[in-house]
């Protein structure tokens, strides 16, 4: 019996090339694909089999199962390059294959002239400052796909966009962009970034998105700080990158104990008081196992909060639930903050002091279990942001009959091409 059910899985490699599988085979073989939990398994049986691989390999595939499984952890991301997981972690066998890949180089100006703001999806979100420019032009903003070495430049913003919603370069202080999430949809394929900018008296918020056919920033959202309850005037407010959690993106407002609103839907701000003590401390908000959304926060130096929050539809009352208080794996000294979230994990950051040396040591906290592991290590105090993905024969790239190269989980519009070395 058991080499009946066998026959009717032969490597498709010994059939004639040309000749498809029957498509119940075909249709079988998905199913038993998409219950390989390891990335890194799938990966290994699309390397073995030719017919295997162009099943894996097709988009349709891998988008029905990025839906159920989530990504590899495989490092992470700065100006240095990547970093991968350590070897104790599940994903370094991965991660090391990576490692070859991934870097910033190719980046026009060198990656040392960049800085990441994020990382989503497979991208990196990397500015490029330049100190003899207009503060509107300081921050050159690109999306780039490190594995396949692609970017897209996003074009600056007008003096007549910011003027449309009551900015001036003389009375800006500070911007920040984030990657907006695609939602994993088959139809969320394209690149959106939202930057905020902010000066003494007004918060700005635009939105660039290859989903429109002019490519071009949007102002979507401006409001002073009075109409948002805060002192008309302010020298610092939000602190970056901020979070995006069903659909919202949330900023924790510097030293207060208040959390700022984006409901990306209805592009409208509301604000919210946070557990008393909060001034000082970082937080991330996440979306928990419950289906709400929920929060960590540092506790001094040898732990974290995690809170959910409960919101009363009837009456629009609302509080924060303290959920768990989880020890941190302190040893000697310790300089803890949490470091920003992705893909169901909260990543911690301790700064570590050895001799004349500083390392930044991350750690992840899984929001589902608890459990905190350590990832890796980087040299200095360059903040580094978690890269995600599959492996490289699970991330295939198409050529379209102009040379353009589209990928399934990001099509970049006017990609650039390697520039010279």
């Amino acid at each position: 019996m058991a080499s009946r059910a066998l026959s009717v899985l032969p490597c498709l490699d010994a059939m004639e090339p040309e000749r498809p599988p029957p498509a119940l085979v075909s249709d079988v073989l998905e199913e038993i694909f998409l219950r390989v939990a390891s990335p890194a398994d799938l990966a290994r049986a699309s390397a073995a089999c030719v017919s295997f691989r162009g099943l894996i390999s097709s988009p349709s595939f891998l988008r029905r199962y990025r839906s159920v499984h989530p990504p590899l952890l495989l490092g992470f991301v700065n100006r240095d390059g990547f970093h991968p997981v350590e070897a104790t972690h599940p994903s370094a066998a991965v991660a090391r294959g990576v490692a070859r890949t991934v870097d910033l180089s190719f980046l026009p100006h060198g990656p040392q002239g960049w800085c990441a703001y994020d990382v989503r999806d497979g991208r990196v979100l990397v500015g490029h400052k330049c100190h003899f420019r207009r503060l509107r032009e300081c921050w050159d903003i690109a999306v780039c796909d490190p594995l396949f070495q692609r970017y897209l430049l996003l074009p600056p913003m007008t003096d007549d966009l910011l003027a449309s919603v009551g900015l001036h370069n003389k009375d800006m202080h500070r911007s920040w962009a984030s990657l907006i999430p695609s939602g994993g949809t088959e139809e969320g394929t394209s690149s959106s970034v939202i930057c905020w900018m902010f000066s003494k008296t007004r918060l700005a918020v635009f939105i660039f998105s290859t989903k429109t056919s002019s490519a071009h920033w949007a102002a979507v959202k401006s409001i002073s700080w009075a109409d948002l309850g805060l002192p008309e005037e302010v020298d610092d407010c939000l602190n970056h990158p901020g979070q995006c959690v069903y659909g919202c993106f949330y900023w924790k407002i510097y030293r207060r104990n208040e959390l700022l609103k984006l409901d990306m839907d209805t592009m409208e701000f509301s604000k919210y008081d946070l557990p008393p003590g909060h001034h000082q401390r970082s937080i991330v908000i996440v979306e928990s196992v419950e289906g709400k959304v929920a929060m960590f926060s540092t506790l001094g130096k040898e732990s974290v909060e995690y809170y959910t929050f409960v919101q009363n539809g009837a009456d629009k009352s609302y509080k924060w639930h303290l959920k768990s208080t989880i020890p941190l794996p302190v040893h000697g000294p310790s300089h803890f903050s949490i470091a920003g979230q992705a893909e169901g994990y909260v990543f911690l950051r301790n700064i570590i002091e050895e001799q004349d040396k500083t390392y930044l040591e991350y750690f992840s906290l899984e929001v589902k279990s608890c459990n905190i592991a350590r990832a890796c290590r980087t040299s200095g105090r360059i903040i580094s942001w978690p890269y995600f993905g599959f492996p490289p024969s699970m991330s295939p790239r198409r050529l379209q009959g102009n040379g353009e190269v589209h990928f399934d989980n990001v099509d970049l519009i006017s990609v650039h091409s390697l520039p010279p070395a």
